[in-house]
Order: structure tokens, then C-alpha cells, then sequence
């Protein structure tokens, strides 16, 4: 068995479409999606995509799924930055009933069991396995971790939510974040995790002017922010590691 972690997509369709090849050549048995598929530029067809796979796909609910579906509903966005709200808002009006009511079944933690050194039973999760919007770095103090995967029966976690790639141990368990697939902090490009039989931390580089110029032409409010922002010139781990340390150590 191979497991492909796909987190973070933002409704990037260019980095989905060019990660999956890579997904497929890796022989690929099983991919789960981990959450923050929306909201983003192209949200209905990215969706689609990852409904069409052609193998077994696991889904959990992230951040941006939570607060998609509250702006749906016409409810308060919480715990979302006042910048992103258009965006949510937005993406809210793209979503069929049908399409919203997927969404909403999404659990916040998948389990699957991975054959390979150091692997076996495998929590995938967007944030931690107990909150959507808990973010933690590879430089948090591991003390501040230990009750967050205190009693996890599974030798690995598998995170995103921070858009950064890590692979740490928190106390005897292996945590590592996949990254993100349509909006990585670092080297622009698309970040991805593999599984089976190692752990191995995946970069895909695609035609990003070509990207940009997609992602321009939709009607995304924040379009070309998106293009310029976070697909041309994405905010280096380092200023991003810095911006996160301040805001959760309030």
C-alpha cells in the first residue's frame, strides 16, 4: 500500500492537476485528502477532481470547510481572519446543496492502517486530531504538544493546517505535516506527503506563470492576490515561521 496526503489544495486546480501525475507514478493505492480543499479560486472543479481519482480517497474537514459551510448557512465566521472572509464568502455561493451536504459528512480524523517501517496505524488529521484550527510549528516546544496526542493508539499523525512540511516526534509518536499542495509557505510549488513504506515529503514544481494566469481569470475575489501571493512568490518559511510563533503564542 502507498497513501498519497494531499492537504491545503485551496481550490488550486493548476498544483492539483500537477501533482497527481506524480501521484499516479508513485503507484498510489490510496490518497486522503486532509482537509482546506476550499475555499480557494477554483472550488467546484477541484472538488471534482478529487471525487474522480479512480482509488480509494478518504476525506477530514479542515478550517476552510468549517467556515465555507457556516457562511453557507449564514452564519458567523469565527476564527477566520477579517481578510479572508470575502474569499469564504464566496466560495460559499459556488456550492450545490448537494455538493455542501458532501462536505458536511467529512469526519475530522481519518485512520488507516499503512504497512511499513515505523508506520502501521496512521491518523490523518487537518490540524490536531482534536480541533481544525489548533496550529502548532516543528518549532513548537514539544511540552506544549504532549497532551494534544497524550493516548493516540497510532505510530503516526499526519497534519497540515500551517502549510509548512515537518516531521517531528511528540512524545514516542511520529507527527509530520504534509505541507500544502496549492498555497506552500517556502519554495513555490506544490508540497505533498507519501506514505509506504517510508515517510517521504514530496515537492511538485509546475508551470506557475501559466497557474497564475488561470487563477487570474476566474472570478475569485482575491484572484490576483492568490496568483501573485501565494503562487508566483508564496512568503518564505522563515517570515512565516516567525508570523505564526507571535500569533499562538498569544
Amino acid at each position: 500500500m502507498r497513501v498519497a496526503a494531499l492537504y491545503d489544495i485551496h481550490g488550486n486546480l493548476p498544483a492539483l492537476e500537477a501533482v497527481l501525475p506524480e501521484v499516479r507514478a508513485a503507484g498510489v493505492t490510496h490518497v486522503v485528502v486532509g482537509g482546506d480543499v476550499i475555499p480557494g479560486p477554483q472550488p467546484r472543479e477541484t472538488l471534482a477532481r478529487l471525487f474522480d481519482l479512480g482509488v480509494p480517497t478518504g476525506f477530514v474537514y479542515g478550517n476552510g470547510e468549517v467556515a465555507v459551510l457556516a457562511a453557507r448557512e449564514g452564519r458567523e465566521v469565527y476564527r477566520m481572519p477579517d481578510s479572508a472572509r470575502e474569499a469564504v464568502r464566496w466560495t460559499a455561493r459556488q456550492l450545490a446543496p448537494e455538493l455542501a451536504e458532501r462536505l458536511a459528512s467529512w469526519p475530522r480524523t481519518f485512520r488507516l492502517d499503512v504497512p511499513g517501517p515505523g508506520l502501521g496505524g496512521v491518523l490523518f488529521c487537518h490540524a490536531t486530531p482534536r480541533d481544525e484550527n489548533e496550529g502548532f510549528l516543528r518549532t513548537t516546544p514539544e511540552e506544549r504538544l504532549l497532551p494534544i496526542f497524550a493516548g493516540l493508539d497510532v505510530a503516526l499523525v499526519v497534519c497540515g493546517h500551517t502549510h509548512m512540511q515537518f516531521d517531528r516526534t511528540v512524545g514516542g509518536i511520529r507527527v509530520v505535516n504534509a505541507g500544502s499542495v496549492g498555497m506552500p509557505f517556502g519554495e513555490p510549488g506544490a508540497d505533498w506527503l507519501l506514505l509506504g513504506p517510508d515517510v517521504e515529503l514530496r515537492h511538485t514544481a509546475y508551470d506557475l506563470q501559466a497557474a497564475a494566469e488561470r487563477i487570474r481569470g476566474t472570478e475569485y475575489p482575491q484572484a490576483e492576490e492568490f496568483a501573485a501571493r501565494y503562487i508566483l512568490n508564496p512568503p518564505t518559511e522563515r517570515e512565516m515561521l516567525e508570523l505564526f510563533s507571535k500569533a499562538l503564542s498569544q
